[in-house]
């Protein structure tokens, strides 16, 4: 079953229950989806959590910190069936075992949906990528399969003229995809969760990227509001005044603008009252200058950027 719907298993009154956690705040603590969650249980046996008489299930922090490990392990490459037997390890060994079994679950789901995208088949390709995403957090998701799959995209279109149909193709299919998920979740969250601002950088008209950290965003408990590509920056001030935001999240990987930085970049840094990051490759080529403006750049990592915002966030409060 694809992580179409963040499932809710609701709290239960039960005996002795105290230090045990539903299903959704572990999912809020770890960033899992629920169905991920179940899935790991149900066809891997990783985590067993207890059950109240209705059947709802309730994980201790050693649930959570197993997790944990877990994601890390996702984290190298590892592929869901082949964690359990690394945990059994000393953590000095599972590394070393681990190393031999990355990139083979990738290259595999990436082969099976590039020819998914050379037939124009979205049945199969969605197919593809809700198994994929029924086991795997999105951002790991996002990082092992969708960002290579976009750059293998990319090159081919530059080798064959064929492949600009495929490029497009498959980019539409993301963005229906992955706003109708962001669009869900959005609507689930609680209006006092922490909401962000993204969006793209003059100049910057491919949007994919943002969307997918959007996805990984409210996946992690945030609300979002997406402006989009091409966005002015003088511009965002004006929203502020009407959406309470927690900070201000921009992407890019184009050339910069003329001016963009000890213009634009600076005057929206002195106009805003939240941080603003600054995420993509513009952030790892131009960090001296965007630190000059007085943002914050933010590394490849979606999960890693987030943190970074998550703890300036709480440290500003």
């Amino acid at each position: 079953m694809p992580q179409t719907l963040l499932a809710e298993e609701p709290a239960e009154q039960v005996e002795d229950a105290v230090s045990f956690l539903p299903i959704r705040t572990v999912a809020n603590l770890t960033g899992i989806n629920p169905v991920t969650l179940r899935a790991w249980e149900r066809r891997y046996s990783l985590i067993t959590p207890r059950r109240t008489p209705k059947g709802h299930r309730l994980y201790t922090n050693d649930d959570v910190e197993l997790i944990k490990q877990v994601l890390d392990l996702l984290d190298q490459g590892i592929s869901i069936s082949q964690v359990k037997p690394l945990l059994e390890q000393p953590p000095g060994q599972q590394k070393a075992t681990a190393l031999k079994d990355t990139g083979d679950v990738w290259k595999n789901y990436q082969q099976k949906m590039l020819d998914a995208v050379e037939k124009f088949d979205e049945q199969v390709l969605d197919s593809i990528y809700n198994d994929a995403l029924s086991l795997y957090p999105i951002d790991v998701l996002n990082q092992r399969l969708v960002l290579p799959l976009l750059r293998i995209i990319g090159e081919r279109w530059k080798e064959r003229e064929a492949a600009i149909a495929e490029e497009h193709f498959f980019s539409v299919y993301l963005r229906n995809k992955i706003g109708s998920r962001i669009h869900h979740l959005n609507q689930r969250s609680s209006s006092s969760e922490p909401l962000l601002m993204l969006a793209c950088l003059p100049g910057e008209y491919h949007e994919i990227g943002l969307l997918l950290f959007a996805l990984t965003t409210v996946n992690f408990g945030y609300r979002v509001l997406i402006l989009g590509s091409n966005t002015p920056l003088e511009q965002l001030p004006k929203v502020l005044q009407q959406k309470s935001c927690a900070a201000i999240v921009l992407s890019g990987s184009a050339r910069p603008t003329r001016g963009l930085f000890d213009g634009e970049l600076s005057k929206l840094v002195k106009n805003s009252d939240v941080p603003v990051f600054i995420g993509g490759n513009i952030a790892a080529k131009h960090q001296q200058k965007i630190e000059a403006a007085g943002a914050i750049c933010l590394g490849e990592s979606f999960s890693a950027g987030l943190r970074a915002i998550s703890q300036l966030l709480k440290s500003v409060k």
